[in-house]
């Protein structure tokens, strides 16, 4: 069977903690596929804020998904907090990819716990058409990655 193997990029200029909710759990008693998704895009939020940017107003137009991947690491439980970690990678004309590094702290180390990489493409809702890249996007969110290098 053929797997999903997400590629990290080397650097992530962004981290926020998610603690995890007891109604965050499925029927097998670990957070399920859905939660990872919901956790990337609370991460996703955070992460555009960092910028003063929102999925609604991203310079100007706004975003939308057009795929996500998903690669399961380790079992998440009641009580965890996941370390999101966050990057923008692989700019075109109109989006990028955002990858995602889920970790959480067992035994005083890092362990990760998923990885994910979501497609986002600019979109204007009034015309619903997809749009170019707004200007300067790129260079500000790639100069904060190369800041922290």
């Amino acid at each position: 069977m053929a797997r999903i193997k997400i590629d990290l990029p080397d650097d992530f200029n962004f981290s926020t903690t998610i603690p995890l909710r007891i109604t965050d759990l499925n029927y097998g008693g670990h957070v399920g596929n859905d939660t990872v998704l919901s956790i990337v895009h609370e991460a996703r939020i955070q992460f555009l804020r960092s910028f003063q940017y929102k999925e609604l107003d991203f310079a100007g137009v706004s975003l939308i998904m057009s795929d996500a991947a998903l690669e399961f690491k380790a079992e998440l439980f009641y009580g965890d907090s996941v370390i999101a970690s966050v990057a923008a990678d692989e700019f075109s004309n109109i989006g990028f990819d955002l990858y995602y590094k889920l970790e959480k702290v067992v035994e005083g180390k890092r362990v990760i716990v998923a990885l994910a990489k979501t497609g986002m493409i600019c979109f204007d809702y009034d015309l619903r058409k997809v749009v170019r890249l707004p200007f300067g996007v790129q260079d500000k969110m790639l100069r904060a990655v190369n800041s922290l290098s």
